[in-house]
């Protein structure tokens, strides 16, 4: 068994919860109550994708080379 890495990135939702976006699975998206669950359910996203990939022989992306990092904008407001 081979362990991947992948980054995710947690978004909270106003109702609560957080969406879980996975970028280096363009689409998989997934949610979560909690950042535990929303965790957990992004690995469940993750092996679904991974399935779909193998069913298709199509190559597995990886995250190794990608990093999450943020900017700040500054902007006039209007």
């Amino acid at each position: 068994m081979q362990t991947l890495n992948y980054n995710i990135v947690l978004q909270p939702e106003k109702e609560g919860g957080f969406t879980v976006l996975v970028p280096a699975f363009p689409g998989c998206i997934s949610y979560g109550k909690t950042i535990s669950e929303a965790k957990k359910m992004a690995e469940d996203a993750i092996r679904g994708y991974i399935a779909s990939i193998r069913k298709h022989h199509e190559p597995i992306p990886s995250d190794n080379e990608s990093f999450i990092a943020s900017v700040q904008v500054r902007t006039l407001v209007a």
